[in-house]
Order: structure tokens, then C-alpha cells, then sequence
């Protein structure tokens, strides 16, 4: 198979090798061998390798800026980002493409970012960052995680992995998805039409579900006042999914006791936004969920799972559909 892999023009950390495509083959020697790969960096290179690509290897950044374009043998497109909201709506996609993300590569990651976070809010640990920021000595006790109650929105494989640490904790786990179908590590499962009635019991509420038109705004003020007095929140999903000034006001008027968030509206989030001087709140840059050492290595191998899919007639783990957003 002719594939061609495009790294990203502005991520020095998450740049594919050949070296790193050998050790992949070499993981996969069932599907790995035999193919001709080219590795581009610049756009001379992407027109060159796009023009005969049968697979396309690539990041989000690159496929907003190239597509449409003409791709006359390209059947699979493997693009090493989960949520793909930012190529909505999608009409660029070539006919008889294969649309594919990379979910499950960022589980390990999230997950332990997730119960970080988590324990963090149990431990006051904001509302200790506001008090040194201003120079001022006030002692605060946190808890212990065992028994409180975290709802995650979400459970793909960055919510799955929180829900799994969380519940390692001793904490009670209500996870919220589309479908109240069971996850192992929640003792409840419901649909998001009940949303309402779980986050008056919240103690911690963490995001973590893409961001599709179902989503969008999901989090809006009221459902944030439903949190009773005291609750923390956790964003790993995307800023749009939460009305971000209700969330500073009930900050700064105390009614939630902290924040933990990593993806804002806008990305990067401006100078002199009220954000950076929100109290009790933690800001980590959009990183919760990466790391430059595994990441390209495991999309790698996720590609060459979703290959041998392919050629066996089977579904692909990783194909995206459009219509849900995920």
C-alpha cells in the first residue's frame, strides 16, 4: 500500500520518524510489512505524496489547511487527533474515504490527568494556589477520596480511563453517556436526559465527551447552579462544552470551591482574560491527555489495527462518522 504520513508544521514533539514507522511494522509484522511510505514536512511534500497516497497519516492542523484537494487513490485517512469538531462539517471529505481518529491513544494519559485533577478538588488544592498567589497563609483541609461522588460526563476512552481511576479511589462513579448502557467502573449509568437529576448529588463533575451539536453548551448556567454549594469541576473534553463566564462567576462567588481545566474558548486563552485571574481555578494549556513519548508510537499501532480491519473486510475500530461527531 502506498501511504504517506504529513507531520504537523508547528509540533516538534509529535513529528513522525522512519525510525518510528519501522519499530510500528516491526510490532505488527502481519500488516506492516510491504508498504511504500513516504514521510513529508513541508507542503511540496504533501502535494507530492498526496497525489498517489492510498493512506494518509496526518494531524488535525494539516488536514484543515489541505483539504479539499485532489486525492485520487486515497481510501483511508488516519487522522491522530480524537475529536475532530474542528473539521466540521465534514463536506471536504472525499467520496469512498475511510474517516478515522486516533480514540483510544490518549485512555492512559486522560485517565490519570483525570484522578490528578480529582484529587486535587478533594484536597483544596485551587483554593490553596489562590491563597499563595496572594501571599496569604490560610490553612485548608481537604478529605479522602473514598465515598465521594464524581459524575463524568463521557464514557469513550478518555472518560472510560477516568471513571476506572476514580473508582480505584473508593469514589462512587455515575457515568453519563447517550445510552445508559453499564461501564464496569460506574455504579450508574444514565442518559443525558437525567443529567439533572445526578448533579444536585455531585460532589465532582468531570467533562470529558467530544464536542458534537448534542454537546455544545451542555453545561449551560443552571445546570452549573444545580452543583450543590462546595462541588468541583474538571474539563477534559472542550471548552464549548460548558458556559465558561457562569463557571468563573460561581468561582469567584464561592458557590463552586475549584476548577480544573485544560481546553478554554478561545485556545490560547488571551492576555488579560478574566480566566487567568479566576479564583480556585487551575489551568493546564490543552496537554491532559498527550504524551510526545507514546503518542505517535500508539496511534501508529492503532493505524495498523484499523489497516488489518480493513483488508479483512471487518469494521474499522477507528472510523468516524460525521453525523455523530465521534
Amino acid at each position: 500500500m502506498r501511504i504517506h504520513i504529513q507531520n504537523p508544521v508547528d509540533d516538534p514533539l509529535f513529528l513522525f520518524s522512519r525510525d518510528m514507522w519501522e519499530a510500528a511494522a516491526a510490532r505488527a509484522p502481519d500488516i506492516g510489512d510491504g508498504h511504500d511510505v513516504t514521510i513529508g514536512d513541508t507542503g511540496a511534500d504533501f502535494a507530492a505524496g498526496i497525489a498517489e497516497a492510498e493512506a494518509l497519516i496526518t494531524e488535525v492542523g494539516v488536514v484543515a489547511a489541505q483539504f479539499p484537494v485532489a486525492a485520487p487513490r486515497l481510501r483511508l485517512l488516519f487522522v491522530t487527533n480524537a475529536g475532530l469538531d474542528r473539521l466540521a462539517p465534514f463536506d471536504w471529505l472525499p467520496p469512498d474515504v475511510a474517516l478515522l481518529n486516533n480514540a483510544g491513544v490518549h485512555a492512559g494519559k486522560a485517565g490519570e490527568f483525570a484522578i490528578m485533577s480529582i484529587l486535587m478538588l478533594v484536597n483544596r488544592v485551587p483554593e490553596m494556589v489562590t491563597h499563595q498567589r496572594a501571599g496569604r497563609w490560610q490553612k485548608l483541609w481537604g478529605a479522602v477520596a473514598g465515598g465521594r461522588r464524581v459524575t463524568i460526563v463521557g464514557l469513550g476512552s478518555l472518560g472510560g480511563a477516568a471513571a476506572t481511576q476514580a473508582a480505584r479511589f473508593g469514589m462512587r462513579v455515575t457515568g453519563v453517556r447517550a445510552t445508559a448502557r453499564p461501564h464496569p467502573a460506574c455504579a450508574e449509568v444514565i442518559s443525558v436526559a437525567s443529567l439533572d437529576r445526578v448533579l444536585p448529588h455531585t460532589d465532582f463533575l468531570v467533562l470529558a465527551c467530544p464536542l458534537t451539536d448534542a454537546t455544545r453548551g451542555l453545561i449551560d448556567r443552571a445546570r452549573l447552579r444545580l452543583l450543590p454549594r462546595g462541588a468541583g469541576l474538571v474539563n477534559i473534553g472542550r471548552g464549548a462544552l460548558i458556559d465558561q463566564d457562569a463557571l468563573c462567576d460561581l468561582l469567584d462567588n464561592g458557590h463552586l470551591s475549584g476548577a480544573v481545566l485544560d481546553v478554554f474558548i478561545p485556545e490560547p486563552i488571551p492576555p488579560g482574560h478574566r480566566l487567568w485571574n479566576t479564583r480556585n481555578l487551575i489551568i493546564s494549556p490543552h496537554t491532559s491527555a498527550d504524551d510526545p513519548n507514546t503518542y505517535n508510537p500508539r496511534s501508529l499501532d492503532l493505524f495498523f489495527a484499523n489497516l488489518r480491519a480493513w483488508r479483512e473486510g471487518r469494521p474499522l475500530p477507528n472510523l468516524f462518522d460525521p453525523a455523530r461527531g465521534y
